[in-house]
């Protein structure tokens, strides 16, 4: 397993098909959590031309204001500028490095829902988010 630490900021990568939704969410909450401590990127195998209207509403309900976000396509290149490279339980196909910590967080994909079904999403990825940031810290994300 790569400890993040020993060269500097880590980075993790957040990684769903679309980088509409879920790796959005993971991504700001890492941004509004660990602030400028650790580097943050989001992506997708198949971007969506824009983020979910539903995962903004839920995102600013607790300000957090992803509006502006637009999704961005995955590439080798970021998976190898990350130390933690997380997939949002879509079986999502990930170039693989040596020396990278890969992980798979296994959620529900909120396309094509109402803000009411995705408020429990959004709180799982907080809270899986907030262990990352420990582990991170801890120098053991697994």
């Amino acid at each position: 397993m790569s400890d993040p630490l020993k060269h500097g900021k880590p980075s993790v990568l957040f990684v769903c098909v679309h980088n509409a939704g879920r790796s959005q969410m993971a991504a700001a909450f890492l941004i509004h959590l660990a602030g400028d401590h650790i580097e943050v990127r989001s992506a997708g195998s198949a971007p969506a031309e824009h983020v979910n209207p539903a995962v903004v509403e839920a995102m600013a309900e607790i300000g957090i204001d992803i509006a502006a976000e637009i999704p961005k396509v995955l590439t080798a290149e970021a998976v190898q500028a990350s130390d933690v490279v997380i997939t949002m339980g879509c079986g999502d196909a990930c170039p693989y490095f040596p020396g990278k910590t890969y992980l798979d967080w296994n959620l529900e994909d909120p396309a094509g829902q109402g803000v009411a079904a995705v408020r429990p999403i959004r709180d799982e990825i907080r809270t899986r988010v907030q262990s990352l940031i420990g582990e991170i810290v801890a120098g053991d994300p697994r």
